[in-house]
């Protein structure tokens, strides 16, 4: 059976309420059909979102998505793959009739060719229709441009990301049950971590014991920044290529674990410890910046300005003499890793209720690097942390 291979599955139920809002969505904005592309499950949630299958490793999976029809998914496999599904089938990806495929790369541009065939084979019947884009920023450009230059030239293009993030930011309560369990994993993830690591490790080593951890109990993506250094000499978190370092007694060790869990869902959870004892600058700077995120979810209410809320928290590092964010430092996540809205200047979207919410300051000084991260649901008058890790400074 297909589903006793499946890690989590969302239910049918919820595909539909998803199905039926954007649908009435794309009934007011005049829209008839969506097409969206993805080709990871980092930051490519908008494939998962619509079908419950992730698009993975670089590979292209586009879905073609009518208001008044089911999806058609486009995806990489056999030439001249057209298979139907019959309504009543068991088989995945739900919603869908049919699955088109054409073995194509990214790694190899001149077969873009017959991704934009399929790509004009599932639009088929949209000529002079209102053809909706979602993510324009994951649509590669030669599948659009080579929709409009062919049997679609005559179609409306319009960017309809704005109206599925609307709806896609605010979760439903099968989904945050899902979101829970992902920040749980966490939890545990970060108590293995720091359980095991110590002097002679490299900082790689420590962030495979976490990784092993999320895996073990559902996890599917996500990525375990670290950093180490002796105090005075701080560096940033980064990737696994940068975690050769060996740990020595003494360092301050970051672990951020940014990672989905069951159902695909995204939170993340980062913590610091220290490999002996922490100096009280150390604790100092551990309590500045957890008063720097406090200042910021105190503000996070349905109806919040992310433009009025990032300028607050900057005004806010200015009078306590702390470096100003200059990034983003609180943002929502589900099936991406990053997922509207940004806390940031820039963000016209507004916070709901339901939402859920990263929050990760971090600053450098001449002594540290300092660090907290933990995942927020946003409630009708202010937040719920959703991680139980407790919020402390770690000595081992």
């Amino acid at each position: 059976m297909v589903a006793e291979r499946l890690n989590a599955p969302i239910s049918t139920a919820e595909l539909e309420r998803r199905w039926a809002a954007v649908r009435a969505g794309m009934a007011a904005h005049g829209i008839d059909v969506l097409l969206m592309q993805n080709n990871n499950d980092s930051m490519g949630g908008y494939v998962k979102y619509f079908s419950d299958t992730p698009a993975t490793n670089g590979y292209p999976t586009s879905v073609v998505f009518p208001r008044n029809d089911e999806m058609t998914i486009i995806a990489h496999g056999p030439f001249a793959t057209d298979r139907a599904i019959a309504p009543s089938s068991n088989t995945v990806p739900r919603g869908t009739k049919r699955v088109l495929a054409e073995p194509y790369f990214a790694s190899t541009p001149y077969s873009v060719a017959y991704e934009v065939a399929l790509a004009e084979k599932a639009l088929q019947g949209f000529a002079g229709a209102t053809i909706g884009l979602v993510g324009t920023a994951t649509l590669p450009y030669p599948l659009v441009d080579g929709l409009k230059r062919g049997r679609l030239s005559n179609a409306a293009f319009t960017d309809a990301t704005d109206m599925v993030d609307a709806i896609k930011s605010v979760k439903s309560p099968e989904e945050v049950t899902l979101i829970r369990a992902t920040a749980r994993i966490q939890d545990g993830a970060i108590a293995a971590a720091f359980a095991a690591v110590k002097p002679g490790m490299k900082e790689i080593e420590v962030a495979a014991v976490a990784q092993h951890y999320c895996v073990a109990h559902g996890s599917e993506q996500g990525i375990y920044l670290t950093c180490s250094y002796q105090p005075g000499e701080p560096v940033r978190q980064a990737n696994r290529y940068y975690q050769n370092r060996v740990l020595r007694e003494g360092d301050v060790f970051t672990l951020l674990v940014e990672t989905n869990g069951p159902g695909g869902f995204y939170t993340e959870i980062g913590r610091t410890c220290v490999l002996g004892r922490a100096s009280s600058e150390i604790d100092d700077e551990h309590a500045a910046i957890i008063e720097a995120r406090n200042y910021t979810l105190k503000r996070l209410v349905p109806g919040a300005s992310c433009a009025e809320v990032f300028a607050a928290y900057n005004d806010y590092m200015r009078r306590h003499r702390k470096p100003a964010e200059a990034r983003v430092h609180c943002h929502g996540q589900g099936y991406d890793m990053v997922e509207r809205p940004l806390v940031r200047h820039d963000e016209p979207m507004r916070v709901a209720a339901n939402m859920n919410m990263a929050c990760h300051p971090n600053y450098v000084t001449d002594l540290v690097f300092a660090t907290f991260c933990d995942n927020y649901l946003v409630g009708e008058r202010g937040v719920e942390r959703l991680h139980a890790y407790p919020e402390e400074l770690v000595e081992v």
